[in-house]
C-alpha cells in the first residue's frame, strides 16, 4: 500500500505536478471556466461575499517526480470539484461513476436547495491505498443574504473504473449524512423589529398592520415558477430571488416572500387574490411613531428598491427605518435572522440539524424621552403656528421631550441653526462677571447705540429711569435691552467671551445619534464682533444648545445632551460618526449666583412665571430688533426649556408647558 497527504491548500493555488504538460492542461481549463463562472454570478443589488470561482488542485508529492503518471485520483477530484464549484455539473458528472442525469440533479438541486451563492473548496488530503483512493475536502458554503458560511468536512470515495479513476458516486459524496431520498433545506426565521421606547420603557409607536404575502412550497407543485412569475410582476421583487427563497426553504413551512403597507396592498390585493397559492396575513409591527415622531422616525415594509440597497427580500424584520432613531439604529432594531441548515426526508420531515447560528440579537432602542413631559410640551405649542420646544433634565442633560408646530423636531429643534439673540447675554455674562463686571453696574438703555462702528437699536425704547435711578447690568439682562448689554463689550476681551462660549457647550463636538447642531460663534477680532457676540448677533445656537445652557446655569453644570441610553453605541448612520464625549464642565459658583438672580428677574411679571413655583430665565427676539422670532431661555425645578416662537410669545408657550407639568394634564 502506498499512501500520501499532501498539505492542506486552497483549490484556487496551483500545485506542482509532476508533468509539464499536465500544467498547462490545467492552465487552459482555468482559462475556459473564468468567462463560464462570471454568467453564474447573482443579479445587482443582492448582497454577495465576493468569491473567487476558478479552481484547481494543488498536490505536493513526496519527489518531484512524476506522483500519477497515468489517470490519477487528483484529476477525478480535480474536475468533480471544479465543475460542483463552478456550476459545469456535466464536467463533475463525468467523474463520477453514477448516471450523468442523476449526479448533475443533484449538484443543481444541492444550490437550489441551500440558496447558495457560491461553493468553494479546499483538499485535507488525498489518499491511494491500490484500487481504492479517498479525498477529504473542506467546503465554504455562502448563504448568501448576509448570512454566516457554512463550513463542513466531506469526502470522496474513488475507485478505478477500465482504469480511469472515478469518484463513487451517492449522496454522501454532498455530505457526510446526506442519504438517498433526503434534500438540504434552509430554515430562516427572522425576529420581529423591536421598538423605540421612552425613558419608562412604554412604546413610542403604536401597533400597524403589515400584509405578508407568502406560499407553502408543498402546496405549489409544478406550479411554483408561475406563481413566483406572475407574483414578481405584480410586486417587482426579483423572480430569481424569490424563486430561490422557496426552494430552499423547508417544503411545509409558510414563506414569507414579500410585505406590504396599507396603501400599497391596497393597490394590488385584488391581483394577489387573482393567484390563489398566495397567502396573505396580517401582523402588527411598532410602526406608527408616537410624539415626538421625527425622532423616533418612520418604517416602511421592505420594498424592490429598497431591497436593491439591503440584498434580498427577506432580510431580519422585513422592515427599513427611513428617519429619525429607526433609521439610525436599523441594524440594533432589527438584528438578524436565525438560520439552520437541516436535512429533510422525502415527507419534508427534518431528520437532521448540520449547522445552527441564532443571528445578532435585536434589541428595542431606550431613549431619555418622559411622555409625559413630551405630553405638556405638546399641548404648550398647540396654538402656535411655528416654534420649537426642548426640554432637558438639568442635572444629566438627558432630552425629555421635543415639540414643535411648523418646524421639524430633528432638522429644526435639535440641529436648527438660529440667531441666538440677548439670550446669549446667559454666556456673555460668565466672561464679564469673571471680567469683573457687576451686576449693579449702571447702564442706560438708549433707543440707539453705537459700538465700534456696529449700530444697535432698542425697538421702542425711550432711556428713562428705573426706580428712580439707572438701570443695571441685571435689570438690562431681565428686559433683553440690546444697546445696553452691546455696551459692555469693551469690559470683556474676544478671548474671555470664546471660553465661555466653549464652556457652555458653544460648538463642541457632543454625540447624539441624530442631527444636531451644538452652536457656533466667530472668531471676534474688534468691539464691534464683541459687541454683536453679547447681542447674539452673530452666533447662532440651536433650541436644544439653549436648553442646555438654561440648564447649566439651573443644576451649576454645563452637561451633554443624550437621548438614548441603551444601546449604548451610536447608530450605524453616517450622521451618527462618533466622538469623543464630552464630559460635563462645572459652572463657577459666583457665576452662578449672579446668573440665578439675573434669570429670576428675567421672569417677573411675565406669563412664564404664571405657574406654581420659581421659573428663571430670560426671553429676547431671536436675531435683531426686527425679528418677529423670539426666545424663552430658561428652567423650573429639574426641567430647563428653550422656547422659540414667531409671531407668537414664547415666554406664554414656557408658563402654559409649566403649568401643565404641574397639573398633569
Amino acid at each position: 500500500m502506498s499512501r500520501f497527504r499532501p498539505p492542506m491548500s486552497h483549490l484556487s493555488q496551483m500545485g506542482r505536478m509532476s508533468q509539464m504538460s499536465r500544467q498547462s492542461e490545467i492552465g487552459q481549463f482555468e482559462t475556459g471556466r473564468q468567462s463560464k463562472i462570471g454568467l453564474l454570478s447573482r443579479p445587482t443589488g443582492r448582497t454577495r461575499r465576493v468569491l473567487a470561482a476558478t479552481v484547481t488542485l494543488a498536490v505536493a508529492c513526496t519527489t518531484l517526480t512524476g506522483c500519477f503518471d497515468e489517470s490519477s485520483p487528483h484529476d477525478a477530484v480535480r474536475d468533480f470539484l471544479v465543475g460542483w464549484q463552478s456550476g459545469d455539473y456535466d464536467l463533475a458528472a463525468a467523474r463520477t461513476d453514477g448516471d450523468l442525469a442523476t449526479v448533475r440533479k443533484a449538484l443543481a438541486g444541492v444550490k437550489l436547495e441551500l440558496d447558495a451563492a457560491s461553493f468553494r473548496f479546499r483538499i485535507k488530503s488525498i489518499g491511494l491505498d491500490g484500487d481504492a483512493s479517498r479525498a477529504d475536502f473542506r467546503a465554504e458554503v455562502d448563504l448568501g443574504e448576509n448570512n454566516p458560511l457554512w463550513v463542513y468536512d466531506g469526502a470522496l470515495p474513488l475507485h478505478l473504473v477500465d482504469g480511469v479513476w472515478k469518484v463513487r458516486w451517492s449522496p454522501s459524496v454532498l455530505h457526510p449524512q446526506l442519504k438517498e431520498g433526503q434534500r438540504f433545506a434552509v430554515d430562516l426565521r427572522p425576529t420581529p423589529r423591536q421598538p423605540v421606547v421612552d425613558k419608562a420603557g412604554d412604546q413610542l409607536q403604536s401597533p400597524q398592520f403589515l400584509y405578508v404575502a407568502g406560499v407553502v412550497p408543498a402546496q405549489l407543485g409544478a406550479q411554483a415558477e408561475q406563481v413566483v412569475e406572475q407574483f414578481s410582476e405584480i410586486t417587482r421583487f426579483p423572480q430569481d430571488r424569490l424563486l430561490s427563497r422557496i426552494m430552499s426553504s423547508p417544503p411545509g413551512r409558510f414563506v414569507p416572500l414579500a410585505h406590504f403597507g396599507r396603501t400599497r396592498y391596497q393597490s394590488i390585493a385584488d391581483k394577489l387574490k387573482a393567484i390563489p397559492q398566495i397567502t396573505v396575513d396580517t401582523q402588527p409591527q411598532p410602526f406608527a411613531a408616537k410624539e415626538p415622531k421625527d425622532l423616533v422616525g418612520k418604517v416602511s415594509a421592505l420594498t424592490p428598491e429598497t431591497e436593491q440597497k439591503l440584498g434580498g427580500p427577506q432580510r431580519a424584520g422585513d422592515s427599513v427605518g427611513q428617519s429619525g432613531l429607526q433609521k439610525a439604529y436599523q441594524d440594533k432594531l432589527t438584528g438578524s435572522t436565525q438560520t439552520r441548515v437541516v436535512i429533510l426526508d422525502q415527507g419534508g420531515t427534518e431528520v437532521a440539524l448540520l449547522k445552527e447560528w441564532s443571528g445578532r440579537k435585536n434589541q428595542s432602542v431606550k431613549t431619555t424621552i418622559d411622555s409625559a413631559i413630551q405630553g405638556a410640551a405638546e399641548r404648550a405649542v398647540a396654538d402656535t403656528e411655528t416654534s420649537a420646544l426642548v426640554a432637558v433634565d438639568k442635572t444629566t442633560g438627558e432630552i425629555r421631550a421635543v415639540a414643535t408646530r411648523g418646524l421639524h423636531q430633528e432638522k429644526d429643534a435639535l440641529a436648527g441653526k438660529f440667531p441666538a439673540g440677548t439670550t446669549f447675554s446667559i454666556v456673555a455674562a460668565d466672561a464679564l462677571v469673571k471680567a469683573g463686571v457687576s451686576t449693579k453696574l449702571k447702564l442706560s438703555c438708549p433707543a440707539e447705540r453705537t459700538v465700534g462702528g456696529a449700530r444697535f437699536v432698542e425697538a421702542g425704547q425711550v432711556a428713562g429711569q428705573a426706580g428712580g435711578s439707572s438701570p443695571t447690568f441685571k435689570d438690562n439682562f431681565a428686559k433683553g435691552c440690546v444697546t445696553a448689554l452691546a455696551s459692555l463689550a469693551r469690559r470683556v476681551d474676544a478671548a474671555g467671551l470664546a471660553r465661555s462660549a466653549k464652556l457652555f457647550g458653544i460648538g463642541q463636538p457632543w454625540r447624539l445619534p441624530l442631527k444636531s447642531f451644538s452652536g457656533s460663534m466667530p472668531a471676534l477680532s474688534s468691539d464691534a464682533d464683541k459687541a454683536r457676540a453679547i447681542a447674539g448677533q452673530n452666533v447662532q445656537v440651536s433650541p436644544l444648545s439653549m436648553a442646555l445652557i438654561a440648564g447649566a446655569v439651573g443644576s451649576g453644570t454645563w452637561r451633554p445632551p443624550v437621548l438614548v441610553t441603551d444601546p449604548k453605541t451610536l447608530g450605524t448612520t453616517a450622521d451618527t460618526v462618533a466622538a469623543p464625549q464630552l464630559q460635563p464642565v462645572p459652572i463657577d459658583p459666583k457665576v452662578r449666583t449672579a446668573l440665578t438672580a439675573m434669570m429670576k428677574a428675567g421672569t417677573a411679571g411675565t406669563p412664564a412665571q404664571g405657574g406654581r413655583g420659581q421659573v428663571y430665565g430670560v426671553a429676547a427676539p431671536a436675531g435683531d430688533e426686527g425679528s418677529r422670532q423670539r426666545w424663552f431661555v430658561g428652567w423650573q425645578g429639574d426641567v430647563a426649556i428653550a422656547v422659540l416662537a414667531r409671531n407668537y410669545d414664547p415666554a406664554a408657550v414656557a408658563g402654559a408647558f409649566f403649568m401643565g407639568l404641574h397639573d398633569g394634564v
